[in-house]
């Protein structure tokens, strides 16, 4: 088996805390690195009880302090937040988006505002307009900032609908949408256009929408399907109009992959699982087919890409949800889901895995 790097932390599912997955890293002012994700209670389902929890590391990552809660979905009158974006804001705060799932079957993006670096929120502010209600999927490590300043959240939209016996139900065919705000997170719009896929005979659609700014200031956005490829498109206006998606080179299951920029080199670096699942794939119960999981750099801003390196690849496991920062010390920190048969499904563990890049 092979793997990369060493693991810096890992959270594995138990009698009280049934998941601990999805999250997002960012750097506070007393120079420690905080890491906040999802941790659920009662089951491993999308919709079990869940809250944020924050861990906390001194040392560049090589070690981690125990998690504490930082938002509960009881400050909102509802069972779920999950799916955190870490932002640092234009006044300094440190920003918080997260999914809030409401009792009604629709879905907010709210942005919680710290002025003491996660100590404690002063304010709240709910991004998805009121006057378009829907069931809207963030994902992890997505939010991001503009050289202009603007703010982009990419969504997926899905149709979701309560059936005669009362269960919500979720539509899976995905379109991609995004909101954006111009005064620092204080009010937000909807970018004009909805992206569809151009393809049919597909249940899944564009899930789980992901954009990097290139350095023309175009803007590069993504998403997983289920035709062996993520599909990407781009804006050259800021994240208000889009070209008509396309593959990718990315090979890929359905599962989310995730682009960041290297601070120092301001090299691009993509983490995902290049292995498709093909009609004859075998695939293990737990891991969804998510396996490999591997990253692999761009020095000409996505043009052409180094071979990948593996960061896992046991066949039993699921690695996803991926999230990526790199630390003073030279090294990649990349946090991701990765249960195997010991935990249920591959969404329950968590693992902070630590690179020298």
């Amino acid at each position: 088996m092979a793997q990369s790097g060493s693991v810096v932390a890992s959270f594995a599912p138990d009698a009280t805390y049934t998941r601990h997955s999805e999250g997002d890293f960012e750097r506070l002012y007393n120079d420690h690195i905080l890491f906040v994700y999802s941790r659920f209670t009662q089951s491993q389902d999308d919709d079990a009880p869940s809250d944020l929890v924050a861990i906390e590391s001194d040392d560049d990552g090589q070690t981690w302090g125990e998690p504490r809660v930082l938002i509960t979905a009881s400050q909102f009158d509802t069972d779920n937040i999950m799916s955190v974006s870490l932002l640092r804001m234009g006044n300094m705060d440190l920003g918080v988006f997260f999914i809030v799932k409401r009792r009604d079957g629709m879905t907010d993006i709210v942005l919680a505002r710290s002025a003491n670096d996660a100590l404690s929120f002063y304010k709240y502010t709910t991004c998805t307009p009121a006057d378009r209600p829907g069931y809207y999927v963030l994902n992890n490590a997505r939010v991001i900032k503009l050289r202009s300043g603007r703010i982009l959240i990419p969504l997926a939209y899905h149709r979701s609908c309560w059936t005669k016996d009362g269960k919500h139900t979720i539509d899976q065919y995905g379109t991609a949408c995004f909101l954006y705000s111009d005064d620092d997170g204080e009010t937000w719009q909807w970018s004009p256009e909805t992206v569809s896929p151009p393809f049919n005979q597909t249940t899944h659609g564009l899930q789980e929408t992901g954009v990097i700014e290139l350095e023309n200031g175009v803007i590069w956005a993504y998403n997983r399907t289920d035709k062996m490829a993520q599909y990407e498109y781009f804006s050259m206006d800021g994240g208000l109009h889009w070209t008509v998606p396309q593959p990718s080179r990315f090979t890929s299951p359905p599962s989310p992959m995730t682009i960041v920029r290297h601070p120092a080199t301001d090299d691009l670096i993509a983490v995902w699982n290049p292995i498709p699942n093909y009609n004859t794939r075998v695939q293990s119960k737990a891991g969804w087919g998510r396996t490999p999981l591997v990253y692999a750099w761009s020095f000409d801003e996505g043009k052409t890409w180094t071979k990948p390196d593996v960061i896992e690849d046991d066949p039993e496991h699921g690695y996803c949800y991926p999230a990526a920062f790199f630390t003073n010390d030279g090294c990649m920190l990349v946090a991701y889901c990765s249960g195997g048969p010991e935990d249920g499904v591959c969404l329950a563990r968590l693992t902070i895995r630590k690179l020298a890049v």
